[in-house]
């Protein structure tokens, strides 16, 4: 049998009195697609930091080619061939695309290779057949394009080991599978892969084999042909997990979200739907269908939007942040960093959205904001012995909490509009927030969500929206909801004579 190309033996991290790795050992072959999976904060971002030389070892060992390594920090770690794609991207927002994809390279320096350099950064671009301006600023780009510069950045370092964390979480399905491709391609070429990932049935896609750790320990390695979803499940959450999903019992509320003839400029031609209260509706399509500034403009982040919006018998002014959120619709953004969370207390955080509640003659009262936080937390969730922490540093999915905490203390059930739910959340804890989806259904309030996993948008929505280069498709509701035909829908919809035929 041939040398592993990674050993990591017996690895062991603390931070102060928590142990967040203890003796954790990987072994991953030439050319193997190696799956990390675990809840959120079973070590995973951990073991990926101390591979790439952010941390240093309590103790254990890290072995390349079976030479054992001390690795230095990231630029040693790249000499020695490893590649991080972290979770958080690391992108200069008002730099090109051809420099952060160039950024932290050691070849930046050579100013006489600039047209080189550009030619390989549009060879990394085609191979992800991704369309962009070399010279286009990145904040300019939408949150999944980002997602695939960082990826291009990757294929442009000459790394044997490439290590993806979450590189999915913003891509449509389409964009998953040319991602797939070239990690195929990579596999034949003989390099490997590190995966982490929460969305499991890309485990089963593209991974040869899954490592599971739980609270900071290995529990399983297994090659992925050799277990099930429900086996992966269980190891995971050291419980079993008979459904993800919670049923569908539809609230019957009067009422709800009236959007007619949307149009936003260059992205949403002429839109008319509605979501109804008690209900969750998804619009679903890829990136640059539209879906997402859908969501933006209802909730009043879209100056140029116009168009026809109601909720309950109100007309919405759109355009206007403040009267979508006096009109009672309240929204979370798929990116907790930058749009949803400060980096303030839970307890900051969870009433940020209606502090006025909190007066006491004229002045904010801490007393009474500290009672409608641990209100606020006990309903979503979240531990209240946490309301003092910074709100950066809980779990991907205990901040989205925080965030449905902070939307969930209006005064009366209004549309609740989500990007992207459960992005980077594990499967514990997106079984919780789907729980909590259903019981803003309960309550009353109207649903609309986005996403790009499909499997989250049969499982989750009543009726489904989907969309293609910002026109409506097709409207589907309860059992018609067809995975098939909404993928369909968002990848090569059909014309109207082909769907008559």
């Amino acid at each position: 049998m041939a040398a592993p190309l990674l050993s990591a033996t017996s690895l062991t991290k603390r931070f102060g009195a928590v142990h967040a790795l203890r003796g954790v050992s990987l072994d991953l072959a030439n050319g193997e697609i190696r799956a990390i999976c675990g809840e959120n904060g079973a070590g995973k971002s951990t073991l990926v930091k101390l591979l790439m030389g952010l941390y240093a070892p309590d103790s254990g060992t890290v072995a390349i080619d079976s030479a054992e390594v001390r690795i230095q920090g990231p630029q040693h770690a790249h000499r020695l061939g490893l590649a991080l794609v972290a979770q958080e991207l690391s992108l200069a927002p008002h730099l090109s695309v051809l420099d952060n994809i160039w950024l932290g390279s050691e070849e930046v320096p050579l100013f006489h290779r600039r047209a080189e350099l550009r030619r390989r950064a549009a060879a990394a671009l085609e191979k992800l057949n991704l369309d962009l301006d070399l010279d286009e600023p990145v904040y300019r780009l939408e949150v999944g394009q980002r997602q695939l510069v960082e990826i291009a950045r990757l294929l442009t370092r000459d790394a044997r080991i490439l290590i993806l964390d979450e590189p999915t979480a913003t891509l449509s399905d389409v964009e998953i599978e040319r991602l797939f491709g070239v990690l195929r391609s990579l596999r034949a070429e003989g390099r490997s892969v590190i995966y982490i990932t929460h969305r499991l049935g890309e485990v089963f896609e593209i991974c040869d084999s899954v490592t599971v750790l739980r609270n900071g320990e290995h529990i399983a390695t297994s090659a992925v042909s050799a277990i099930t979803r429900d086996t992966l499940i269980g190891d995971m959450l050291g419980r079993a997990i008979a459904e993800i999903y919670p049923p569908k019992r539809v609230s019957v509320h009067h009422g709800g979200l009236m959007v007619d003839s949307l149009r936003i400029p260059g992205a949403v031609e002429r839109l008319s739907f509605e979501a109804p209260r008690g209900k969750i509706t998804a619009l679903a399509g890829q990136i640059g269908s539209g879906t997402t500034e859908v969501a933006r403009a209802l909730a009043g982040l879209v100056h140029n939007a116009t168009g026809t919006v109601s909720f309950g018998d109100h007309p919405v002014p759109l355009g206007s942040a403040y009267s979508s959120r006096r009109a009672g619709i309240m929204f979370v953004s798929e990116d907790r960093a930058a749009d949803g969370l400060f980096h303030r207390s839970v307890l900051e955080n969870l009433v940020a959205s209606d502090v006025g509640r909190f007066k006491h003659s004229g002045l904010l009262s801490w007393q009474r904001m500290r009672a409608g936080a641990e209100k606020l937390a006990e309903l979503v969730g979240v531990d209240k012995g946490r309301l003092g922490a910074d709100a950066f540093n809980l779990s991907g999915g205990n901040q989205q909490k925080v965030l449905f905490g902070r939307v969930s203390g209006a005064p009366n059930p209004g549309a609740l509009i989500m990007n992207e739910p459960t992005r980077g959340v594990d499967v514990g804890a997106r079984a919780e927030i789907y729980g909590l989806m259903r019981d803003f259904c309960r309550q009353g309030y109207a649903l609309l969500m986005t996403s790009s996993d499909l499997e989250e948008v049969v499982g989750m929505a009543d009726n489904v929206i989907t969309l293609y280069r910002g026109q409506m498709i097709s409207r589907y509701e309860d059992e018609d909801i067809d995975i098939t035909k909404i993928l369909s829908d968002i990848t090569h919809p059909l014309s109207p004579a082909e769907r008559a035929a």
